[in-house]
């Protein structure tokens, strides 16, 4: 009994923070603390990484690449998944702000996916004697990033808002397979060089495939780009909202 009324309260509770104007009211508060977050972390992990670890045995200053790559790659992918999970709620609840996150996320996965794309042809050329070869996982990113394209161009191609709302949430559940094979690619097919994942966590302690010396200052580039990319999203999506009130606003203008 007291499960069933709980879950009601929590879900109406969660509900609301979607609600247009309430958004915009916590996410302006937020917005400053989480941008200064992301400038404090990002800045740590980033001047830690390249100034303040040693070079690598086999691939000397090379694999501080990682710093840049793995934390691009890894947002690129959740930034796909974001946007899977914006379009389902538009199309199950017709939220707007959902969709106008998955609107907001899409610019933001596309130039972290060119992030990925080209650290890891810079750190792929030393390594493997080639900037591309067509790697299960290189292969699934380089459509993943075709996928940003598509949805963006499809935002911009069709005029009534809420018709491409129903067509970007459709492409973007296609494209969730997409970014979901860009994580598990290496464990789906055996072939290609790319190696398996860089972090991984057993028993609560991460694998002996990265030492600690690149590891911390990894994670904390890892925050800083999880937390850029939350900043960049909640301005993103406040612009969204603006921007659709101001042609609703018009709109009525133009019916007087």
């Amino acid at each position: 009994m007291n499960n069933r009324s709980i879950a009601p309260t929590f879900w109406d509770r969660f509900w609301r923070l979607a609600n247009p104007k309430v958004f915009m009211g916590w996410s302006g508060r937020a917005l400053p603390w989480v941008a200064a977050a992301a400038g404090l972390s990002l800045c740590s992990g980033l001047i830690w990484g390249y100034f303040f670890t040693p070079d690598d045995i086999r691939q000397g200053s090379t694999v501080k690449i990682i710093y840049l790559h793995v934390p691009a790659a890894l947002m690129a992918i959740n930034g796909y998944l974001l946007m899977f999970v914006g379009a389902l709620v538009w199309l199950i609840r017709r939220q707007h702000v959902s969709v106008l996150a998955a609107k907001a996320a899409a610019p933001v996965g596309m130039v972290m996916t060119l992030i990925a794309l080209a650290t890891g042809a810079i750190w792929g050329q030393p390594m493997w004697g080639t900037y591309w070869v067509w790697d299960p996982r290189l292969t699934s990113f380089l459509i993943l990033f075709l996928f940003y394209l598509g949805y963006i161009a499809l935002w911009a191609a069709i005029e009534d808002e809420d018709t491409a709302a129903d067509l970007t949430s459709v492409l973007a559940l296609v494209g969730a397979v997409f970014a979901m094979l860009s994580r598990y690619a290496v464990l789906f097919w055996n072939q290609g060089l790319h190696q398996g994942t860089t972090v991984t966590m057993a028993d609560g302690a991460q694998q002996d495939n990265i030492s600690n010396v690149f590891f911390q200052p990894l994670l904390l580039s890892m925050a800083g780009f999880g937390l850029l990319f939350l900043t960049l999203l909640l301005v993103g999506t406040r612009t969204e909202v603006r921007s659709r009130r101001l042609k609703v606003l018009q709109a009525r203008e133009r019916m007087e």
